[in-house]
């Protein structure tokens, strides 16, 4: 449109109905004279803007996600450490209830035996120190630990110190080759040797070479004089097989060990010894096998050899009772007759 006088003054006069179409729908409210041309309005470019907008809103969303990938990625960052921090959390609970249970088992063991412990920690395996099946203790001499003294668990017998340092010691574990400990047979008392195999169960010799023993059975520490190298009582382990003595003075057993040597975590080192030797206490109680319920024999079973009689009563004589053949009720059946009428006797 070129720009005239008239051109300027229809655009006064578009301006002037516009303000004039705003005060009149300002004024009328919700019955604006205004509100049905809005409506049909709106009916006819609604669907047009909608289509403009799925047109649009991928575009604005991308420029949205580019504009918030930085923040994105670090609440990404802040919830994976977040869900490590959790794993880890749940994971050292766990471990917590383990040493915990442990614990709880060691303290039990040792209050049965009467032994004052000190607790530790294992730390480190065998490699360090050679090719002998030993592992490393978190306490040492300044926690009173010395040379010789018995290492337990809450399952039984775990082995000896060897060296003790300020503050770690070295235990030499009872299935070592060079291990060798005094046991005693549970109940009937029999005294043996019990040496380590590795990872095989140990051997005992039994000094009774007529000793009877059984696969089941359970060994205990013999113990030493004074307590050191080993203290009386200390659960060893189970009877696993029992090798044939072939006119032997001496009868060798294999004995399963109680603690399990490659899952080694809490241990207690005997410090003090008991006042007296508790046998067999320290041994846990026996499991006890339910008796087998007996079947009720069932109600109304015919008495053996009770044979139904040919259209009478079963007689629990067992003798068949033939119609016509004559019988006494006064010598039963197979006595004299004195009656010529045939009868049939129930129960003789």
């Amino acid at each position: 449109m070129r720009d005239t006088k008239e051109s300027r003054l229809l655009l006064v006069l578009l301006v002037v109905v516009a303000f004039a179409l705003i005060t009149m729908d300002i004024r009328g409210g919700e019955n604006s004279p205004l509100d049905g041309p809005r409506q049909a309005a709106q009916s006819v470019f609604g669907p047009v803007e909608n289509t403009v907008a799925s047109a649009v809103d991928p575009v604005g969303n991308a420029i949205d996600a580019v504009r918030d990938s930085g923040s994105r990625s670090s609440t990404i960052d802040r919830l994976e450490k977040e869900n490590t921090a959790l794993k880890q959390q749940l994971g050292s609970k766990a471990i917590t209830r383990n040493r915990a249970a442990e614990l709880d088992q060691l303290l039990k063991t040792a209050g049965a035996g009467q032994y004052t412990i000190k607790g530790a920690q294992v730390i480190a395996i065998g490699a360090a120190q050679g090719f002998s099946w030993t592992v490393t203790i978190d306490a040492g001499s300044d926690d009173g630990i010395t040379r010789d003294m018995t290492v337990i668990n809450g399952d039984g017998l775990v082995g000896r110190v060897t060296t003790a340092g300020p503050s770690t010691s070295t235990v030499l574990l009872a299935n070592d080759p060079d291990f060798t400990v005094g046991t005693r047979l549970e109940g009937s008392m029999e005294l043996g040797f019990a040496s380590g195999q590795g990872d095989q169960p140990m051997r005992v010799q039994l000094l009774n070479g007529k000793a009877a023993v059984h696969k089941g059975d359970r060994l205990v520490t013999f113990g030493s004089e004074a307590g050191k190298p080993f203290v009386a009582g200390v659960p060893v382990g189970r009877i696993s097989g029992i090798e044939p003595s072939g006119g032997n003075l001496t009868k060798t057993v294999l004995v399963q060990p109680f603690v399990g040597f490659t899952r080694l975590d809490i241990v207690g080192v005997v410090v003090v010894g008991p006042r007296s030797d508790p046998r067999d206490s320290v041994l846990p109680p026996r499991p006890t096998t339910p008796a087998k319920p007996t079947p009720a024999k069932p109600s109304g079973t015919p008495s053996p050899g009770g044979t139904p009689s040919p259209g009478g009563t079963p007689n629990p004589g067992g003798t068949p009772t033939v119609p016509g053949t004559p019988t006494s009720p006064v010598n039963g059946a197979g006595g004299t007759a004195r009656n010529p009428t045939p009868t049939t006797t129930s129960g003789g």
